[in-house]
């Protein structure tokens, strides 16, 4: 059974009705580990995020619109700093990105690591320092590393031999010397949805460490020396709460380091454990704070480096989810309510699939809450559902809403900050929702609402 907001069912309803809610005010509640640290229910019963009501928002700025609480994102940076006070934090831009949150998270004296030509345009627009950017990817172009290497990015994680042959090339051409990382996959198997774990051995990203690859890949860069081996990366997969898989991957991944020094005297001075920071979406889901992260993570570094006899490296992480993911709710306007026979009851809001596609393709779960008022009406179970002209187009599986919620309401789904706009699309010719920043009272776009000519300015007929 998975449960939320004072114990709303998820995923296997099996038996158990409306009845595990006792009273209208279960329904009401806002649990707070779900919820942007500034949201309340206002004296009417609306939600009042950062000052601001989410009825005023929506007359603003229409729905759906992605609400995002600025000083919640900004404290969480600061958290994993105060956490991280000798370590690099690298926001995961792949999570969210747009000049605003490069602006936040630089103002926080974050990293920023990027995965695409396009995330390393908008992290330079918005006023990143190039050399506090990480570059990573599987298939970077040669254009991608051309445009790295004239910015000056901080570093690159290589993945491919291929990339390193393209990087050396193009780093001989421009008479530089970039700083890079090997993606070592260390055949760790992460307690995650399978498209969303990435250190098992039978994916696309970063050199075998069990296939002799990574040792390797290390070997050649250290012996044709244009490029600058700094360190070694890890990453094990995304919404992880269990730190027993970093612990796996510090130890191969520490006795690579051991390797390669015996192989040619080089204690190599950086190691990266990636991110994949898990975030409650439901009270079921139980994330550690910053800092029993840091002291478990610094732990496992410490006890490897030990038993290997290796000094410590420059540790670095990076946290996107675990940022962004919190900060922001989707806001959105209900049009039709529909009982099906006595299963459920289908709440169809005016977004889905296309600014929300996690539901669909990682079986995710979230929580909602009837946004616009409080209700005294009994729970039902619902199922709130998109506009797409798909049976998949699903935003939340399983929840309790008031048995009164009629078009016009406005639901909340919250824990939508992290790859829900990343991944947003145009499915069904649907423009996508903007980004609205709260602070201190007021609100300000930060990202726009596409529109229908939006759309047709790329047709050319």
């Amino acid at each position: 059974m998975r449960a939320h907001e004072a114990g709303a069912l998820h995923g296997d309803i099996g038996n158990r009705g409306p009845a595990w809610l006792r009273t209208p005010a279960d329904v009401n509640a806002l649990m707070p580990q779900l919820w942007p640290r500034n949201t309340v229910r206002g004296a009417d019963g609306a939600l009042v995020v950062a000052g601001l009501g989410v009825r005023d928002l929506a007359a603003e700025f229409g729905t759906p619109v992605y609400v995002l609480d600025e000083d919640d994102l900004r404290s969480r940076c600061r958290d994993f700093r105060a956490a991280f006070p000798t370590e690099d934090v690298y926001y995961a831009g792949k999570a969210f990105l747009c000049r605003a949150v490069v602006r936040m998270i630089a103002e926080e004296g974050m990293f920023l690591d990027v995965c695409s030509g396009g995330e390393l345009a908008v992290a330079l627009a918005g006023g990143m320092p190039p050399e506090r950017i990480g570059f990573h990817g599987n298939n970077k172009s040669e254009a991608e590393l051309r445009r790295a290497l004239d910015a000056g990015v901080g570093r690159i994680i290589v993945d491919s031999f291929a990339e390193i042959d393209r990087l050396t090339a193009l780093a001989r051409e421009r008479g530089v010397r970039p700083r890079v990382l090997i993606r070592v996959t260390v055949g760790v198997e992460a307690h995650t949805h399978e498209f969303i774990a990435t250190a098992h051995e039978d994916q696309k990203f970063g050199f075998s460490l069990a296939g002799g690859a990574a040792i390797a890949a290390a070997l050649r860069i250290l012996d044709e020396d244009a490029l600058e081996l700094r360190g070694l990366h890890s990453h094990i997969g995304s919404q992880i709460f269990d730190t027993s898989g970093f612990e796996v991957s510090a130890r191969r991944v520490l006795a690579l380091q051991a390797q390669i020094r015996d192989a040619r005297g080089v204690e190599l001075p950086e190691l990266d454990l990636g991110g994949g920071f898990g975030i409650a979406y439901t009270t079921q889901d139980d994330p550690s704070a910053p800092h029993d992260l840091a002291k478990r993570l610094r732990k496992i570094v410490d006890s490897e480096c030990a038993a290997e006899r290796l000094a410590v490296p420059q540790l670095s992480i990076e946290p996107g989810r675990a940022i962004v993911g919190p900060a922001v709710f989707t806001l959105y306007q209900v049009g039709t309510v529909k009982d099906v026979d006595g299963i459920r009851t289908y709440v169809s809001v005016d977004g889905g699939m296309s600014d929300n596609i996690r539901t669909a393709l990682y079986d995710a779960s979230y929580s909602a809450t009837l946004a616009s008022r409080a209700s005294t009406a009994e729970p039902m179970l619902a199922r709130v559902v998109g506009k797409h002209c798909e049976s998949g187009d699903i935003v939340v599986k399983d929840e309790f809403l008031p048995a009164d919620v009629q078009p016009g309401d406005l639901v909340a789904v919250p824990g939508t900050g992290a790859y829900c706009r990343s991944m947003a699309s145009n499915y069904n010719h649907v423009p996508r929702p903007p980004v609205v920043a709260v602070r201190d009272g007021r609100a300000r776009l930060i990202v726009r609402r596409e529109t229908e000519a939006d759309l047709l300015a790329l047709d050319v007929g």
